[in-house]
């Protein structure tokens, strides 16, 4: 399957209005790469910019995108919950403005059991405007199909 043939929703435990990667560009074992671009209508989109915390969620996402990939399309499984574990040496160089396409890198550091450690990289064009390392804890529960979600929803009164 090409990349570009994904809808990155089916990857994501996070739906709208929460999203923050548009698409899935790159996977391997060790590194994983997605893209996300600006708009005015994103719930974090706030004076002409993107704030500094959907920054930190892109990452995040990223990573989410990573762990749906291998369970959907490797392991046959459905998308797990994960949490951030902590976040170090973050470094905000600035914050990206509407239009602006963000091409976001996580390099795996080490797996252990259900934790990932991950150096990240946002980059705008060629200008490298965030760095951090992340840790991501895996949870043993799946994320219900959206479909399923909304339908539980609208039978709720």
């Amino acid at each position: 399957m090409r990349f570009e043939d994904i809808d990155i929703h089916t990857l994501l435990p996070q739906q709208e209005p929460f999203v923050l990667i548009d698409r899935l560009v790159h996977f391997d074992e060790e590194r994983t790469t997605t893209l996300f671009t600006v708009r005015e209508d994103h719930l974090f989109y706030e004076d002409g910019h993107l704030n500094a915390c959907a920054l930190v969620e892109n990452i995040a996402q990223t990573c989410a995108a990573r762990m749906g990939y291998i369970n959907q399309y490797i392991y046959k499984k459905k998308v797990q919950l994960g949490f951030i574990g902590s976040v170090r040496n973050l470094v905000v160089k600035r914050v990206p403005k509407l239009g602006e396409t963000l091409t976001t890198t996580i390099t795996v550091v080490e797996e252990i059991m259900k934790l990932t450690l991950v150096n990240a990289e946002i980059k705008v064009d060629e200008e490298t405007i965030v760095t951090a390392e992340m840790k991501i804890a895996l949870s043993e529960q799946e994320v219900l199909e959206p479909q399923l979600v909304t339908s539980i929803n609208e039978g709720e009164g």
